[in-house]
């Protein structure tokens, strides 16, 4: 129960973090687009590109929360937990399509440099500069930004749209004192290859879990070395372990027991074996008994034939 009451805590903190950030990065997304416009600076709408997929991204890791506590029925048995995955999946590729965008405006506009205004240019990112930070904050005082694969997505986002602004003042500073016109598609190419990056880690990371990939908190042998220490279960196969939700993990396996075993004996056993797995970050564990008599292949992980005759040798 503590587990749950924890994890519903930490949502709510999460979701009033990210309905604080969200309004106060729209509100300055749309600042820094006019003056973009109003400046000629592509380094300063490469930054609002960047705050609007902040924006996107804080917006679907709300919807996630706000789905993913939907509770589970018939039609979706472990509820809507893994629209934050796919969430992140979409955030993830609306960060790649950005930052192409960007880099190829760029190269027009170093083949011909247009004319900026620096003044406002250096204003405008200065301030961008201090909504990041402040948000940055806000999102590492109330959320929990390490385990949640979403509200990470969406700090990462925050964190390196800091770098943006940085890039957008430092180019702004060349221009008024060198005259230095490439230094605005510069700065916004090099806004653009972060915005990539964290757009690359935040998909990987997502289609990892959407091909039921093992969780990367959770270390297999030490796993199964666990499960057979208990005693009572003499071998294991037919292994999976994987992600629902960031922070939700699920196991499920066959265990070999000796064929005397009482059905009290046996849940005596899977209590033992559910609360030793629950400190290594499986929090859903499934574990199907059997004597050694029974019919499958003993590798530990499952040796699945889709084809129809996969059912032939159960001996039904």
């Amino acid at each position: 129960m503590g587990q749950d009451h924890g994890h519903s805590h930490s949502h709510t903190a999460n979701k009033k973090t990210l309905t604080i950030s969200l309004v106060i990065i729209t509100t300055y997304m749309v600042v820094e687009v006019v003056g973009g416009f109003l400046t000629n600076s592509l380094a300063l709408l490469a930054d609002a590109g960047h705050m609007l997929s902040d924006a996107i991204s804080l917006f679907i890791a709300l919807m996630a929360f706000k789905f993913s506590s939907k509770i589970a029925d018939y039609s979706k048995t472990y509820g809507y937990k893994r629209f934050e995955i796919l969430a992140a999946v979409i955030n993830g590729a609306t960060l790649i399509l950005i930052s192409v965008y960007i880099i190829y405006e760029a190269i027009e506009r170093f083949q011909s440099p247009p004319e900026i205004q620096s003044g406002g240019m250096l204003i405008v990112a200065i301030v961008g500069l201090l909504v990041n930070v402040l948000v940055a904050w806000i999102m590492m005082r109330g959320a929990d930004v390490k385990e949640n694969l979403n509200m990470r997505g969406a700090y990462l986002h925050v964190i390196s749209d800091m770098l943006g602004s940085v890039g957008a003042i430092i180019a702004a500073l060349l221009i008024m004192f060198f005259g230095w016109g490439w230094a605005d598609p510069l700065a916004s190419v090099i806004v653009s290859i972060l915005v990539l990056r964290s757009g690359y880690l935040v998909t990987k990371s997502s289609v990892h879990v959407l091909m039921e990939g093992t969780p990367e908190n959770v270390e297999v042998d030490k796993v199964n070395e666990k499960i057979l220490k208990t005693d009572g279960i003499k071998s294991i196969h037919d292994l999976h372990i994987w992600t629902i939700t960031s922070g939700l993990n699920a196991l499920t396996c066959h265990a070999v027991v000796n064929e005397k075993m009482t059905i009290e004996e046996s849940e005596i056993l899977l209590r033992k074996v559910e609360h030793e797995l629950e400190h290594m970050n499986i929090h859903h564990v499934t574990i199907q008994l059997e004597t050694p008599a029974h019919l499958h292949d003993n590798s530990v992980l499952c040796i699945v034939k889709a084809e129809p005759s996969a059912h032939d040798h159960h001996n039904h």
